[in-house]
Formats: C-alpha cells, sequence, structure tokens
C-alpha cells in the first residue's frame, strides 16, 4: 500500500457519495414530472457502487496472507432506471396528460413518476452521512501522515 493510498480511497468515496447526492436530488426535483422527452412519467434512478481493486474475498485473502493487492476505494459502476417500483395512479381528469379517452377503464387517471419523497429523504441524509464520514477518514488520514513527518524531523 502506498503513502497515498489512504487519501484516494476516502476521495473515491467522496465522488461516489457525491454523485449518489446528485441523482438523488434529481429524483425529488422530478417528483411530479408526468412528461418526459422519452415519454411516460419520470421514473426514479439508482446508483449502484463497486468495489475498485478486488472483491471481498479479495481481501480476505490478503489479510490471511496471500499476495493479491487490497482494494483500492469504491466506484459507480452504474445509474439505472427503477424499473422495479410501478408508477402511481392518480386520478385528476383536469390534468393535461390524464387518459382523454371515456371508453377506457383508466380515464381520468394520470401515471406519476415512482419516486417517494420520503424514502428518497431517507436516502440523502445516509449518503450525506457516508460523505461526512470519508471526510473523517481523510482528515484523519492527513493528521497521521503529518505526525509520521514530524516524527522523521526528530
Amino acid at each position: 500500500m502506498g503513502l497515498f493510498d489512504g487519501m484516494m480511497i476516502s476521495a473515491s468515496g467522496l465522488t461516489a457519495q457525491r454523485l449518489r447526492l446528485d441523482v438523488i436530488s434529481n429524483n425529488i426535483a422530478n417528483a411530479d414530472t408526468t412528461r418526459t422527452p422519452e415519454g411516460g412519467p419520470y421514473a426514479r434512478q439508482m446508483v449502484t457502487f463497486s468495489p475498485i481493486g478486488p472483491s471481498f474475498a479479495g481481501n480476505l485473502q490478503t489479510a490471511m496472507g496471500s499476495d493479491q493487492s487490497a482494494g483500492m476505494g469504491v466506484q459507480v459502476s452504474a445509474v439505472e432506471s427503477d424499473t422495479q417500483t410501478p408508477f402511481k395512479l392518480v386520478y385528476d381528469p383536469s390534468h393535461p396528460d390524464a387518459v382523454k379517452d371515456p371508453n377506457s377503464p383508466m380515464y381520468g387517471y394520470v401515471r406519476m413518476p415512482n419516486v417517494d419523497v420520503s424514502s428518497e429523504m431517507v436516502d440523502m441524509i445516509s449518503a450525506s452521512r457516508s460523505y461526512e464520514a470519508n471526510v473523517t477518514a481523510l482528515n484523519a488520514y492527513k493528521a497521521m501522515l503529518t505526525k509520521a513527518l514530524e516524527i522523521g524531523r526528530g
């Protein structure tokens, strides 16, 4: 492990959590968007992380004396639409995106985004705490490096 690897690991976490916060903010901003360029209501976006370097099994082998290198942080592997959660149906015949065909059983209903603002706020708090934890780890690593330099000066 190199001298600045700890900083790089924390920096990768900071970058990933910042993107996660951006995606969550976008979801909240589009919680009432019923018309998108792709057609239909806005679909909630989700961020998926993956490790940089070996997996947990690889790190376990490293700890047990194998010659594999340790993990080097986290990266965003995908930002995907939530296809599992169904869109909400709201009865509002005056809405411009409501079904206008009186013969349809969906007459007057509007398909709303599958964004739950309460869940998004919980995710935002989680991402914010993770960001703060990475800042704390980065500051602790900087303090350790500073102490090591002071010891080296004698």
